[in-house]
């Protein structure tokens, strides 16, 4: 049974990583750039997001090493930069929409719950799959969002940084997160770290924030 809740788990967190991708290339599609949509990215199907290392493996060892922080990605989609019109603005914004997709999906699915925990009867098996099931959905894209909200390449919230940074600071954090960006084992090697040093704290917060979204 753990081992099937564990796929199940796996599944939610790389459709949700996935949704989290789509809505980057059409936030970045309607400030001028089609170049997710000209890649075939826009798209549900897996087989255009999942990245072996990331997506799968990633979360798997998480997952079964009992961190109390499940993370995985899709591959990132497609942005040039030189397309969208308004430059860091759009940038930051594109970099904004993955984080708050996976928040509405979180809210969203909270919402089920509790539409579920009305209608389903109260000693019913299922409604104790139900539970698990909206929970998990809502918690694991809670820990997506707040994860890609943190200022560290190559994350979303590095992006919203970079935008709102004064001149000589943003030059500065360019040149770090371009290097950052250019390796991906030293991004993720970073990523990996922030994991396993704040795992136990950053899961606690997490987990809580969703019960108290859940309203239990």
């Amino acid at each position: 049974m753990e081992l099937i809740f564990g796929l199940v788990s796996l599944v939610i967190l790389i459709f949700s990583a996935i949704l989290h991708e789509i809505a980057h290339g059409y936030v970045a599609e309607r400030f001028g750039d089609p170049t997710a949509r000209l890649a075939g990215r826009l798209t549900l199907n897996p087989k255009k997001h999942i990245d072996p290392i990331m997506s799968i493996l990633l979360p798997i060892v998480l997952m079964f090493s009992g961190s109390p922080v499940i993370f995985g990605a899709a591959k990132p989609v497609p942005i040039d930069p030189f397309n969208l019109k308004e430059g860091r603005k759009d940038i930051a914004l594109v970099a904004l929409s993955g984080p708050l997709t996976n928040i509405i999906l979180a809210v969203l699915a909270t919402i089920v719950f509790h539409v579920l925990n009305l209608v389903l009867p109260a000693t019913n098996i299922t409604l104790s799959i139900v539970h698990w099931l909206f929970l998990t959905i809502a918690h694991l894209n809670l820990l997506l969002a707040i994860f890609n909200l943190l200022p560290i390449p190559p994350l979303d919230g590095s992006k919203i940084l970079a935008s709102v940074l004064p001149r000589p600071l943003r030059d500065a954090y360019d040149v770090m997160r371009a290097n950052i960006e250019h390796n991906p084992f030293l991004g993720f090697g970073l990523i990996i770290v922030l994991i396993y040093v704040f795992s136990r704290p950053f899961g606690i917060a997490v987990y809580g924030l969703s019960r108290l979204i859940a309203g239990i």
